[in-house]
């Protein structure tokens, strides 16, 4: 198990797999994997909700993608894979999932929050 990846990124129309996300930054050198988990809940300010339905400008949102993780990698000794949904995602279901590797955990839970944060500011997906 002393694979070492330093960062995926991916979109997908698929289902994401929390097991298989976490696998590639599951390393011998690693003490600690945190793993974000954005699921959709089925109410928002009030209102019934029955579904996302997530759009992407492809192109730019890859590229943003791996510019998110390439900074969470130059921030912290972190390995990093990013998914991110399209398409219609239903209630329970994640919408993306960041999983954050690092020897030790303060780094990779704050890799992990910042992920999230950069994430809705400069990645072109819109629900």
């Amino acid at each position: 198990m002393s694979k070492k990846i330093r960062y995926k990124t991916f979109i997908t129309h698929n289902e994401l797999n929390i097991e298989e996300l976490s696998a590639d930054v599951i390393a011998d050198r690693n003490g600690a994997v945190v793993v974000f988990n954005g699921i959709t809940r089925d109410q928002t300010d009030g209102r019934k909700v029955l579904f996302l339905e997530y759009e992407a400008y492809l192109p730019m949102a890859k590229a943003k993608l791996n510019d998110v993780a390439e900074e969470m990698c130059d921030k912290w000794d972190v390995s990093v894979v990013i998914a991110h949904r399209i398409g219609r995602v239903d209630i329970g279901e994640s919408s993306l999932i960041v999983t954050v590797g690092s020897p030790h955990r303060a780094s990779a839970y704050q890799a992990s929050q910042y992920s999230v944060d950069r994430i809705k500011q400069i990645v072109p997906i819109w629900k």
